[in-house]
């Protein structure tokens, strides 16, 4: 601390500080000298040996003016340089012993990126002592690694700690990964980021919990976002037989609090309805933390419960009818089977391939918003036409279109499908598939009209048909605009 005082006293604004004091005494030091060396003087040069005396005394005169010229430059107490702001950097320190992998890597990344830096997010475990963790971020900081963001999660032996890591772009995960577990890291799991990652936790964790609450289909894509890539499945509640001694005991072994199975890689929460959501992600255990903030979505769905956005669109067909496109749930069912029995056989054969009599026992599950989205398409009198489903499957994202017959060629399931697509742009999807039969023109027709890159895979006469949309903008409302607005004529054209 001495020194750096010494340092702003000495300098400011990049020239010398003179001091008065200073230069008063230096100036009294010198009359006294001249004072002392005069009466030596007179008292040597009366004795015997006085000229031998004067002569030695000269030499250790040159001497010490030597010595002091070689002291000054090297302390340097010339002025500073006309770029000098007068802060001195601070001394860097070298460790002792070889580099590690990291201080490697990192110094060559550093000189070939020029400044490009690649996004990470990287969760490791480390022993739960102190210093611990600073001896992880003094490894990212070897191989010039910016840590952006932190959370810990605590463990009963360990931390688990998650971070998003700017580093050089020429710095592979592999480095990275090597450079923490020589620091102490172990389980280290390592992804690519995105711009979305750099929102803070709370921030997001709020987000969803807004979704969640404003529409309940947005539970499991929730969830998905809050734990990362995982698979999501949702079970009906089984019971035992009326005659056992609780005939209203769950029998799935899901707990009302919810469970961790198979080493923390399996996640069990039970729904509102009695329902048991499992998510799965073997390739990293769950935290007790994560645990918590997805029971506690659960919890807000369950007391909030079944609700969907009201919102609704009024479209004018090419040939001037009206219809009326809205969110749909389990109050459409009846409508939903009314318009089953207006439908052809060949209709409903194309829409839910096994035997038409078994296709009012799967409305229930397709209409609820736990499984997917759904879109109703009705008239101006209230009757039902229309059905397009957007339906979770695991990780995967189907859509199915159902239109009454008289209604067909029309532009309506055009219409639904490109809504279904902007819904599962929204919710993150990177794909969607359709089942439907190779004779099915009029769905391969409206598959190809969406303008996205399509693959085609045919077994048995079954055609599934997949949309990547990784370059799908945005184009679709959002589920909680509650607005309701007409659209121009001519927006559904036929097909």
């Amino acid at each position: 601390m001495s020194a750096d005082m010494s340092d702003v006293t000495r300098t400011k604004h990049g020239r010398p500080v003179h001091h008065w004091r200073r230069d008063l005494v230096e100036l009294a030091a010198l009359f006294t000298a001249v004072a002392v060396a005069d009466a030596v003087a007179n008292m040597i040069g009366h004795g015997p040996d006085g000229p031998a005396l004067l002569v030695i005394s000269a030499v250790v005169l040159c001497a010490t003016v030597g010595f002091h010229t070689w002291w000054a430059r090297r302390h340097n107490h010339a002025p500073p340089a006309p770029d000098d702001t007068g802060a001195r950097p601070h001394p860097t320190g070298r460790r002792t012993g070889p580099t590690t992998a990291m201080e490697r890597a990192g110094a060559i990344a550093t000189e070939s990126s020029a400044g490009a830096t690649t996004l990470w997010r990287m969760r490791t475990t480390v022993r739960d002592e102190p210093g611990s963790l600073a001896a992880l971020c003094t490894a990212l900081a070897h191989g010039k690694v910016d840590i952006l963001s932190l959370q810990a999660h605590p463990l009963a032996e360990g931390t688990v700690d998650e971070f998003l890591l700017r580093a050089p772009a020429d710095l592979s995960a592999a480095e990275i990964t090597r450079g923490v577990a020589q620091a102490g890291g172990s389980g280290t799991w390592i992804e690519r980021a995105d711009a979305h990652d750099l929102v803070d936790a709370p921030t997001r964790i709020l987000g969803l919990a807004t979704r969640t609450a404003l529409d309940a289909a947005e539970l499991p894509l929730a969830l998905r976002q809050l734990l990362g890539r995982c698979t999501i499945r949702s079970l009906p509640a089984k019971t035992r037989p009326a005659t056992g001694p609780r005939a209203d005991e769950p029998t799935d072994g899901a707990p009302v609090e919810g469970a961790l199975e198979g080493d923390g890689t399996v996640l069990r929460l039970r729904a509102p309805d009695g329902e048991v959501i499992t998510v799965e992600r073997p390739y990293l255990p769950f935290t007790p933390t994560e645990f918590a903030r997805a029971r506690a979505l659960v919890e807000l769905d369950t007391r909030l419960g079944p609700r969907i956005p009201r919102s609704k669109d009024v479209l004018t067909l090419a040939e001037g009818s009206s219809i009326t496109v809205r969110r749909a749930d389990t109050a459409d069912v009846e409508a939903a089977k009314a318009m089953h029995e207006r439908c052809s056989q060949r209709t409903l054969g194309m829409r839910y391939h096994g035997p038409v009599r078994d296709a009012d026992r799967y409305l229930n599950h397709l209409l609820s918003p736990r499984f997917g989205r759904t879109l109703a398409v009705q008239t101006a009198s209230g009757r039902l036409v229309g059905i397009g489903h957007l339906l979770w499957d695991g990780d995967e994202t189907e859509i199915a279109l159902l239109v009454e017959d008289d209604w067909q060629r029309r532009g309506i399931g055009s219409e639904l499908l490109g809504r279904l697509v902007g819904l599962a742009v929204e919710a993150g999807c990177e794909s969607v598939y359709a089942v439907t039969q190779a004779s099915n023109t009029g769905m391969v027709a409206a598959m190809r009209g969406l303008g996205l890159p399509l693959d085609y895979q045919i077994e048995e006469g079954t055609l599934v048909i997949t949309a990547r949309l990784e370059a799908t903008p945005v184009s679709s409302r959002l589920p909680y605009d509650e607005e309701e607005r007409p659209q121009e004529q001519g927006r559904a054209h036929k097909h």
